[in-house]
This record gives C-alpha cells, structure tokens and sequence, in this order.
C-alpha cells in the first residue's frame, strides 16, 4: 500500500531510520518545550540580489542589432536581479511589486484580525520593488517543530491512526521526518536530511522505510555531483530547487515565509519533486481561503490544490491547507488516489517547537 509519494508508516525506532549499518544520517535530537500560539506572520526582508557579473564589452555598438536579426525584430530584454522572482516556484506568478505587511501595525493587531477574511495576513504594496518595509526581520528558519496529527481515511475498509511530523535544524543542516501508523495495516517512517541554502531546503538523502504484514522494504534517493540517484537504480539531472517526498512541505513553508504573496488565490507553486523512481514536476493552484475546525479550535487557511497532471500512474495527490497565523504549516493533508481511496490528516493540537537559538 503507497499512501502519496510514501505516507504510510510505523514507529520511528530511537530517532534514527531502521537498523541497516550504511551512511544513514546520525538523527537531529532536540527538546520541545513550548506551544506555537497563533500570531501574525513576520515580515522578512527580501534577501539581497545576487553580485552582478562584470558585463562583457560588446563587440559591436548596442543600438545596432546582430546581422541575422530582422530589423522590426523586438528588442530582447534582460531580466535583472531587482525584478527576478523568488524562486524557480514562482517564475511566472510573483507580482512586480512585492506586497509587505507593516511591521509595526502586524504586531498590535490580533492574529484572527491579522489573518484577514483570506486567512493572509493584509499587505500594502512596497513603494518599490527593491524597497524594504519597516522593521522588516532578516530572515531566520523557524526552531525546531514537531506536529501531530489524526489519521482518518479509507483503503479496502476504513483506516484509522495518527501521523508526526518534525521539523528538526541544527546549524546549517536539517531533518524532516515523517513517521504515519495505522494499525493494523502497516506503517512508513521517512527521513530528509541536508542543508539549509539559500533558495530553501536542499535535500542530500532521502530514506524511507515501509512495513507492511511482517515485511520490511526500504528505499533510498541521493542528491549528489549534480544527480538524483533514485531507489530504482536509475538516476536524473539534479534540477534546481528539487525536493523529496519528506522535505516538500517544509519547503513550501519557507515560500510562503519569504514571499507571502505566493499565497494569493489565483497564484501558482510549482518546484520539481525527486520520488523514490522518478523526478517530476509538482504544481499547485492557490485556492481562496477556508477557516477549518480543528480539535484545538478555529484556523484560518489557505488551500493548495494539485494539479491531477501532475502525477503518474498510481501515485496519489496531496491537497495541503496551510495556515498563516501558525508560519504556514500544514495543518490539514487530504490524500487521494479516487473516490474509494484516500486519507485525511488533520492537526490535533498547536504545534511544539524547540526553544530559539540564543544569539
């Protein structure tokens, strides 16, 4: 049973993945000691531009066109490191002027007023689009996090369990683990382990384990010397911005954390995912905003809807709410294969997080 791109799983035995004497990562320890109450988003500020290149003279005057080009030919245009988008997530929908929040209005105002009738915190367009809001923060990951959920669904029968999240950083390097029961049909535990880059996560390895009637299967995908080597054996040109299975939704947390306005309806995310046996291409649609009820309460949110072209074959879609006012987590994950197979993962309590770094 393959619950989207690998969901099911069972214990995650001491921290650390399965008992197989390789090069699996040494695990992440951290202690949570405190509730993740709801709040307005931080503003960050936009990372700085990447240094320009010397621009190479050119080799004849720049208003004369080269001599094969016609002469109503359009001009070609340049894009600059002030108006390139984000990220490769959103080449195509980030405005040309990226909208802020005010710091200082954010931080007076309640978290349920802040979150707006679109659950998005309310912005007003920057004066520029190099500009930098006031009391805008440079970006930090958030600490350490784990999230806990209720498992409900329906496979040959109805399905019934929980699922554990954490989100684990230490330095530069990270952890995702993913760990999913369902007694008594079997279970999954994945792990993520890399680096914190610039454009978000960068996945080194991937491992995950799956137990199903007294069976044991693993598989592994490693991101190394510009490749993608899959479980399969066969392996892929490493495209830029490429996740894993685990490391997807962390990664869309930091999209939103650093470009808010990715979260508007209409918008698209799209990034290329690494599965156990291929590396495709994931995109979503940003759907207007629904408040969930969760067993801890009322949560504003924003749904992301796959597109169903998106996968191949068997493989299931993964519908995600996340909510702003908890730093974009997901706190709702429908899976679905068809009317007849699916599973819905829902938060059960406010997420744990580790105590900040002390500076």
């Amino acid at each position: 049973m393959v619950w989207a791109h690998g969901w099911v799983a069972s214990h995650w035995p001491g921290g650390s993945l399965g008992d197989a004497g390789d090069d699996v990562p040494p695990p992440i320890d951290v202690a949570f000691v405190r509730e993740l109450a709801p709040t307005a988003p931080p503003v960050f500020a936009a990372p700085p531009p990447p240094p320009r290149r010397a621009a190479r003279p050119p080799a004849r005057p720049a208003s004369a066109p080269p001599a094969d080009t016609p002469a109503d030919a359009p001009p070609v245009l340049a894009a600059t490191p002030a108006s390139a988008p984000a990220s490769v997530a959103d080449a195509a929908s980030v405005p040309e002027a990226v909208a802020v929040v005010d710091a200082a209005s954010a931080a007076s105002t309640p978290a349920s007023a802040a979150a707006g009738a679109s659950g998005v915190a309310m912005v007003a367009a920057a004066s520029a689009p190099a500009s930098v809001p006031a009391g805008a923060l440079a970006f930090d990951w958030p600490p350490s996090t784990r999230l806990d959920y209720e498992f409900e669904g329906y496979y040959r029968g109805p399905a019934y369990g929980h699922a554990r999240v954490d989100w684990l950083r230490e330095g530069d390097r990270y952890q995702v683990r993913l760990e999913v029961r369902i007694p008594p049909i079997g279970g999954r535990r994945m792990l993520s382990d890399g680096r914190l880059g610039p454009q978000g996560l960068e996945p080194i390895r991937y491992d995950e384990e799956t137990d199903q009637l007294f069976r044991t299967t693993r598989q592994t995908v490693r991101f190394e010397d510009g490749r993608v080597q899959l479980a399969n054996g066969k392996d892929a040109p490493l495209p830029e911005g490429v996740q894993d299975t685990a490391s997807q939704f962390v990664q869309m947390t930091w999209l939103f954390l650093t470009g808010p306005q990715r979260l508007q309806p209409g918008q698209v995310v799209e990034f290329p995912l690494a599965l156990p046996r291929r590396v495709g291409r994931w995109t979503y649609d940003v759907r207007p905003a629904e408040r969930l009820s969760l067993p801890f309460g009322e949560v504003d949110t924003v749904p992301l809807e796959p597109r169903p072209q998106s996968r191949r074959g068997n493989e299931w879609l993964v519908h995600i709410w996340v909510a702003p006012s908890l730093q974009y987590l997901p706190v709702k994950i429908v899976l679905r294969q068809s009317a007849e197979s699916y599973g819905e993962m829902r938060l059960k309590r406010p997420p744990m997080q580790a105590a900040p770094p002390a500076r």
